[in-house]
C-alpha cells in the first residue's frame, strides 16, 4: 500500500482501533525480547559450564563496561541512556546468578544508602548480606564468606571516610570497581503532618546535612543520632511522633510516609563507594600480569604506600608520576595503625598503572617506597542520579 494510502487508513481508525494496533505491536515485541532474553540467559549458562573449574570472580566489570559502552554508542533513541544502563545492569545481574550466586556484602540493615548502591549498580540478582559495620564487610570479604563488598570510601561534603582507608591496611583486598551515587533524603514517618513529629532519628551525618531544613521546619523536633539511616526509620517506624531521615526507598521497606523529598541542604551530595574482592596475585608488584588493553571511559588506579622518613621522599614520587605523565586525582595520608607518627599515603591516579608502558612507572615507585601495594585498577565509576520521587511529599525546594 502507497504511504500515503496508509496514512489516510491511520486517519480514520478511531483512537481505540490505533492504541489496540499500537499494543498488538508492543506484544509482540515483548515476545521477540523474552525469546533474546532466554536466548542470552541459555548462553550465561553455558559460560558457568565452560569456566566451571574456575574460581575466580564472576564479577567481570571490565567485561561489563565494555558491553554498556558499546550499547550507548549505538543507542539512537528514543530510549534514555540512563534507562539502557539500567536494563542492562539487572540483565547482567541475572547472567552472573545463573553462572554462580553472587555474594555482596555491605554495611546493614537494609535500607541504608549502601545498600541501595549496591542494588544500583549490582542488581536485584545477587545475594546480599548486611553486616554491623565496615570491619565486618571486609572481614566477610577476606573470609570469601562474601565475593564482593560494597564500601563507602568518601563524600562530597563530609569528605574521606576514614575507616574504610584504615580497615584497606589491616586487609588483603582489592578494589574492582567504583560508582558515584547521589545522596538525597526524605523525610519518613508514620505521621501526615509536620506538627505532629517531636523527634527526628537518623545517622550523624544525615542530620548534618539537613540540619538548616529542620531547622527551619521541625525547630522542636529532637534530633536523635542512629547507627543507619536503615535502623532510624525502623525506630521511626515504631515510635509515635517520631520521624527518620533516609532515602525514600526506606518507606515501603518499611511502612512509613514521605513528608518531604530532597530535604538536604545542599543538592551536591555525592558518595563514593568501592567494590571489595579478596586480593589476588595481579595485585602484588612482584608479579604483575599486566593489563593488555585499556580500561573503557576513563580508568584509575588506587595505590596505599608508605615512605623513607627523609627530606624529599614524597617530592621523589610526585616528581616520578609527573616524568610519566601521569595525572594524580587524590593524595591523603593516613595514621599507620600501631606506629606513632608514621603516615601511609592513599593515592588515586588517572591512568591504568597494569597496562606494559607503565611497568617502569610501577618499578620505579617500588623503588622509591618503604611499602607499596596497588589497590585495585578499575574504570572511572558511572554516576547514578536516581534520585527517588515520590508523587505526593512536599518538595524541600518549594
Amino acid at each position: 500500500m502507497p504511504v500515503q494510502d496508509n496514512e489516510s487508513a491511520l486517519s480514520s481508525l478511531s483512537r481505540e482501533e490505533l492504541l489496540s494496533r499500537t499494543r498488538a505491536r508492543i506484544d509482540a515485541i515483548d515476545e521477540k525480547l523474552l525469546a533474546l532474553l532466554n536466548e542470552r540467559s541459555t548462553l550465561s549458562r553455558e559460560v558457568g559450564r565452560i569456566k566451571a573449574d574456575d574460581k575466580s570472580s564472576i564479577f567481570k566489570p571490565q567485561r561489563e563496561q565494555e558491553i554498556l559502552e558499546r550499547l550507548c554508542s549505538r543507542n539512537t533513541g528514543p530510549l534514555p541512556e540512563d534507562a539502557l544502563r539500567s536494563i542492562w545492569r539487572e540483565i547482567m545481574s541475572s547472567s552472573r546468578a545463573l553462572q554462580r550466586p553472587l555474594r555482596v556484602a555491605y554495611l546493614g540493615p537494609e535500607g541504608t544508602f549502601s545498600y541501595f548502591a549496591g542494588l544500583e549498580f549490582l542488581g536485584h540478582s545477587a545475594r546480599y548480606r548486611a553486616c554491623v559495620d565496615l570491619p565486618a564487610v571486609f572481614e566477610e570479604v577476606n573470609a570469601t564468606t562474601c565475593d564482593l563488598g560494597i564500601v563507602p570510601l568518601e563524600n562530597s561534603l563530609q569528605g574521606t571516610v576514614g575507616i574504610s582507608f584504615d580497615l584497606f591496611l589491616k586487609y588483603p583486598v582489592t578494589i574492582q570497581a567504583e560508582l558515584f551515587s547521589r545522596i538525597s533524603h526524605c523525610l519518613l514517618s508514620r505521621e501526615e503532618n509536620f506538627s505532629d513529629i517531636k523527634a527526628v532519628y537518623s545517622h550523624p551525618q544525615p542530620l548534618a546535612q539537613c540540619a538548616f531544613w529542620l531547622r527551619a521546619h521541625l525547630p522542636g523536633a529532637v534530633l536523635i543520632p542512629a547507627e543507619s539511616t536503615a535502623a532510624a526509620a525502623r525506630k521511626a517506624a515504631e515510635t509515635p511522633g517520631a520521624a527518620s531521615i533516609g532515602n525514600g526507598s526506606l518507606a515501603n521497606l518499611v511502612g512509613l510516609n514521605v513528608l518531604a523529598k530532597r530535604i538536604e541542604d545542599s543538592p551536591g551530595n555525592w558518595t563514593r563507594f568501592v567494590v571489595i574482592a579478596r586480593e589476588g596475585e595481579q595485585n602484588k608488584l612482584g608479579s604483575l600480569p599486566l593489563n593488555k588493553k585499556p580500561l573503557v571511559s576513563g580508568h584509575k588506579t588506587s595505590i596505599l604506600f608508605t615512605l623513607p622518613d627523609k627530606p624529599g621522599s614524597l617530592s621523589a614520587v610526585l616528581n616520578l608520576f609527573a616524568s610519566h605523565g601521569v595525572n594524580m586525582r587524590k593524595l591523603e595520608s593516613r595514621p599507620l595503625l600501631g606506629e606513632r607518627w608514621k603516615y601511609v599515603f592513599f593515592v588515586d591516579v588517572e591512568e591504568d598503572l597494569l597496562r606494559e608502558e607503565y611497568r617502569d612507572t610501577v618499578l620505579g615507585l617500588s623503588e622509591l617506597c618503604n611499602t607499596c601495594r596497588i589497590l585495585g585498577s578499575y574504570a572511572t565509576g558511572p554516576q547514578l542520579d536516581r534520585v527517588w520521587e515520590p508523587e505526593d511529599a512536599v518538595d524541600a525546594d518549594n
